[in-house]
């Protein structure tokens, strides 16, 4: 580390510094006595300002900083899987038991286990030569996911040294590859990234496969691709955190980075300790074996909480290149972006719309935009997909962070406070949600799921769209001025609502529910709909439809039918059938 300058003013996280050497814009610095990690976020003449990502109290000017010569980095390689790391990538537990509950300023902690070995398979010969991304040796990191260490990127040549298959810890070297220049570049176990530049691929392909999530109202009304970004916003109590678990859970990507960015302590405590109580549905595996964690809580300084959703997408892109299928679940984009407004405002910056500062736009883009469904450097397919909760402050969804969210994401999942305060789960209003994935899935559907998927789909929501209108007409009038021809729209209405879009994460059938039953759950309402309105035709009212429990059965087939029993699915039809028979002949 070189001394570039001293310290000449503090204001909370932003330290100016008067330096005395070259600085570059973007490294990372220590500053003080106490080491305390920063990065140079402005140059000006001979002073420097720097965003310190550790409290600063105690900090006096005239205390010395020094340059890393290196962007704000995170070494990425076998380790990462399972952990749990602060905001700047350092690992939480290594610091616990070095520290104590509380992390102490300035320790210096790589994210990686020098000591830890791994049993490594190395996959090349002396001779080879080997491109950017090149796969040179696997390590089986967990019980469900192998390491792949792959060559970094902009390093290509031929292989002149290589180990034989063993264990090697995350600082080994593995391979000295030969460029055409002349020069040997080692390829180690591990490999430094900064976080805030995107990694590189070869192609970006379209996004022409869903997210599978097992929720009917995400799969079926308002899906996600396998790479697209989607919003999830709502106001206190709707809800984030409680569905993005159940994405992390049950949604069929092979790794999930949690990213708690400012969430309230306890409530992120609680976090940690479901993930590593919970078992992996697909494996039965522990869920922490594809899972990694960034925790960085509301009293955590906001510099660190700024850095955490680079951090995280970093990660993603790292095992993406892998060729594995990554969600990111970021718990909140607006607590990051109050980190940005603070921030601003210390380096006493020009504030925009309601003292967010101008450049919030531009940043939630540069988050976003790492989403995708790509071909790595070595020819794998992976994809990064994005689930950003936004905490608007009063559920006022007209706010800046939440508009400018819906620019730049493709699914929005709006949380509604009076269905959470109902009990409706997943709260996400069926009016105000929209998916622009759904031309881009719709022959993957029609291919992998049914012909006639699309159509239910449409044809759920002209219901809940009409019951919708008709509701309007219900509040100014009441409901027993309507014909019957339409009391029954409200009523199949509610046998959606209850029976297809709310779903229990706590019942063995429904917290989890496969295409294929949402696809005959759909065909059976619009079925019991269909022989409904006959009935309706035949002038008999809808007092005497509701003499029976059809409707109530229907409703209770998520509890009832369990995922794989089809068979008990296609008797629906027949009580249907049942039903239409004896009203019919009970009102010849």
């Amino acid at each position: 580390m070189e001394e570039v300058g001293n310290v000449c003013g503090i204001s909370g996280s932003i330290v100016k510094v008067k330096v005395e050497r070259d600085i570059v814009m973007g490294e990372t610095v220590t500053v003080g006595n106490l080491n305390l990690v920063g990065e140079v976020i402005r140059i000006n003449s001979e002073i420097a300002t720097v965003q310190v990502f550790e409290e600063t109290s105690g900090l006096k000017v005239g205390e010395v900083v020094r340059s890393s010569g290196n962007p704000l980095s995170m070494l990425l390689g076998v380790g990462i899987m399972g952990n749990i790391f602060d905001g700047i990538g350092r690992p939480l537990k290594d610091i616990g038991e070095k520290s104590g509950v509380f992390i102490s300023r300035g320790i210096q902690m790589e994210s990686l286990d020098a000591n830890k070995k791994w049993q490594t398979d190395v996959l090349v010969n002396i001779g080879e030569k080997l491109n950017s991304g090149a796969i040179v040796a696997e390590v089986k990191e967990t019980s469900i996911i192998t390491h792949k260490i792959m060559v970094p990127a902009n390093v290509s040549g031929t292989v002149v040294s290589v180990v034989m298959s063993g264990e090697y810890t995350a600082y080994d070297t593995l391979v000295k590859i030969k460029t055409e220049d002349g020069k040997v570049v080692d390829v180690r176990m591990s490999q430094k990234w900064a976080i805030r530049s995107p990694r590189p691929v070869k192609n970006r392909y379209p996004i022409t496969k869903p997210l599978i999530t097992g929720q009917r109202i995400i799969d079926t009304l308002f899906p996600i691709g396998k790479g697209g970004a989607a919003a999830l916003p709502g106001g206190f109590g709707t809800g984030k955190t409680m569905t993005q678990h159940q994405f992390a859970k049950w949604s069929d990507a092979d790794i999930i980075v949690y990213i708690g960015c400012g969430e309230r302590g306890n409530e992120m405590t609680q976090v940690l300790e479901d993930f590593s109580q919970l078992r992996d549905p697909k494996t039965n595996n522990p869920l922490m074996d594809r899972t990694v964690l960034i925790a960085n809580t509301s009293n955590m300084p906001v510099a660190a909480r700024e850095a955490s959703i680079y951090t995280g997408i970093t990660i993603a892109e790292y095992y993406r290149d892998m060729g594995y299928h990554v969600a990111i679940m970021a718990d909140s984009t607006s607590r990051w972006a109050e980190a940005l407004r603070e921030l601003s405002g210390r380096l006493e910056e020009m504030p925009a719309e309601e003292g967010f500062p101008a450049y919030l736009a531009s940043r939630l883009a540069s988050f976003y935009e790492r989403a995708g469904f790509i071909e790595s450097l070595n020819g794998a397919e992976g994809s990064v997909t994005i689930i950003g909760a936004v905490s608007p402050q009063g559920g006022d969804f007209s706010e800046p962070v939440t508009q400018n969210t819906k620019r730049f994401v493709r699914s929005f999942w709006t949380l509604d406070r009076n269905l959470a305060y109902a009990r409706h789960f997943p709260a996400i209003h069926w009016l105000t949600s929209y998916s622009e994935y759904l031309g881009d899935l719709e022959y993957w559907y029609i291919d992998n799921v049914g012909r006639d998927f699309m159509e239910h789909r449409k044809g759920i929501m002209k219901i809940l769209n009409d019951e919708s209108e008709l509701m309007e007409i219900v509040k100014l009038i009441g409901s027993d001025v309507l014909p019957d021809s339409q009391k029954i729209v409200l009523e199949i209405a509610r046998v959606i609502r209850l029976g297809f879009i709310q779903q229990n994460a706590y019942h063995k059938f429904d917290t989890y529910v496969p295409l294929n039953k949402q696809m005959k759950m759909m065909e059976i309402i619009l079925y019991l709909y269909e022989k409904s309105k006959l009935l309706i035709d035949m002038n008999i009212p809808i007092s005497e439809l509701k003499i029976y429990s059809i409707f109530e059965d229907v409703i209770s087939i998520k509890y009832n039918v369990g995922n794989n029993e089809m068979d008990e699915l296609e008797k629906y039809f027949k009580r249907i059938d049942i039903f239409y028979r004896k009203v019919h002949e009970t009102n010849i």
